[in-house]
């Protein structure tokens, strides 16, 4: 009579551990840096200002989309504002992005964006670091360096178009 008590009893706690392997295996997907691929995903229009509360210096729109190992792929780039002589030549762009976050939604991360144009008068540098905050949005500060009609610095705000 005992015997089959413990072998019910152990049935049971099989049970349960075949229950928690199972909800641990579904929960684990969210975890890792692959659970904010899709945060970075998508089409962004960027506003750079050389104060809170200045007036556009560059304003750009762009595709993000991340890479492995923390980098961003940046398609689709187009500045939108008059940068004169800035920036006039054939740009390249590159990209990082890093998130961290936990199960109750918070996703905080970094955010680095190098753009560089070769022209006739040489080259020209914008930088920009910051870090993503709620609402799709990324802000940071950036810099400018190259000729001396393009040199700069000031903060900026990229949100999801």
């Amino acid at each position: 009579m005992m015997l089959q008590i413990f072998r019910r009893e152990g049935d049971v706690y099989k049970s349960i551990g075949i229950m928690l392997l199972l909800a641990l295996g579904l929960a684990m997907p969210g975890c890792g840096s692959s659970s904010g691929s899709t945060n970075i995903n998508g089409n962004w229009s960027a506003s750079l200002t050389n104060s809170p509360t200045g007036p556009t210096i560059y304003a750009f729109t762009t595709t993000f989309t991340e890479t492995s190992g923390g980098g961003v792929s940046v398609t689709n780039f187009t500045f939108n504002s008059s940068n004169g002589s800035c920036f006039a030549g054939p740009t390249t762009e590159t990209g990082s992005f890093t998130l961290s976050g936990n199960f109750s939604g918070s996703v905080k991360g970094t955010f680095g964006m190098t753009i560089t144009a070769q022209d006739a008068g040489g080259q020209d540098v914008l930088t920009l670091q910051g870090g993503v905050s709620g609402n799709n949005t990324i802000t940071g500060t950036w810099s400018a360096t190259g000729t001396s009609a393009c040199v700069g610095q000031g903060t900026f705000t990229i949100n999801r178009a």
